[in-house]
């Protein structure tokens, strides 16, 4: 049995004080809470106090992004071993935010894939198609490329104890969301496009929903057999929103 994941990407959002508020927040909302894998992707600068004030609690260290170099004269840039070294656990890669604003392709992608798995971090690979794409029926073609990036030069076994966050790009941060049973296809379609070359594999792939996920569509959309959580944006910011979505994934999932 999968278990659900929800992880908050802060974005470039972030001061000293909101991360000890936030995470102090987050540390009462979600006390007693179980049954949900919990994480946060807080800016590069607030890791390190970030991972301090989870100290105890069960909230996992994530980040928004990596380089494909582990040193070296590469300004401005941070490696995977400088994120596991301070403690990150989960690392976000290919957000359509990267891919739009900073041309990243799915080839550069693919290595930072391969980069945090020989690193021992788990990458959570976002994928999903713009507003242009849906209408014009192209969904699944670009879900099953950008896949493909990865599936082709390191194999299904890559694939094992991995996060995917399918993100319709048209509904981050426009109040449009999937309906339950749109993201559940595209979720199936992933999953059964892994499961081409690995059945096993694909059935133990955490694949995260990461198109506004609110406290009013939340319960419904975990209740899609292969929705496992959700990557969140906007709503991980204030604790107690944040808060109900973690608990509609674990209610979800235990039943």
């Amino acid at each position: 049995m999968r278990h659900p994941l929800v992880m908050g990407n802060w974005k470039l959002n972030g001061s000293k004080h909101m991360v000890n508020e936030l995470i102090a927040g987050l540390r009462t909302e979600l006390s007693g809470v179980d049954g949900c894998g919990v994480a946060i992707a807080p800016p590069v600068m607030y890791l390190d106090l970030a991972k301090h004030a989870l100290s105890g609690s069960h909230i996992a260290l994530g980040a928004q992004n990596v380089d494909v170099n582990l040193s070296g004269a590469f300004t401005g840039e941070v490696s995977a071993e400088m994120l596991k070294d301070i403690g990150a656990k989960y690392i976000i890669i290919g957000h359509s935010e990267r891919r739009t604003y900073h041309q990243e392709s799915d080839e550069l992608i693919a290595k930072k894939f391969a980069v945090l798995k020989a690193t021992g971090l788990i990458p959570v690979l976002c994928i999903g198609e713009t507003e242009a794409e849906n209408e014009a029926g192209k969904t699944e073609e670009v879900c099953a490329r950008q896949i493909d990036a990865v599936l082709n030069s390191q194999g299904a076994e890559a694939f094992k104890d991995v996060v995917i966050a399918y993100e319709p790009v048209w509904a981050i941060g426009t109040g449009k969301s999937a309906t339950p049973a749109q993201a559940q296809a595209v979720h199936k379609f992933i999953r059964g496009h892994i499961a081409k070359k690995d059945a096993a594999i694909a059935a133990q792939v955490i694949i995260q929903y990461g198109g506004s996920v609110n406290d009013k569509n939340a319960a419904e959309l975990f209740a899609q057999p292969d929705i496992d959580g959700a990557l969140v944006g906007g709503a991980s910011l204030k604790a107690d929103a944040f808060a109900v979505i973690v608990k509609a994934a674990a209610a979800a999932k235990n039943t």
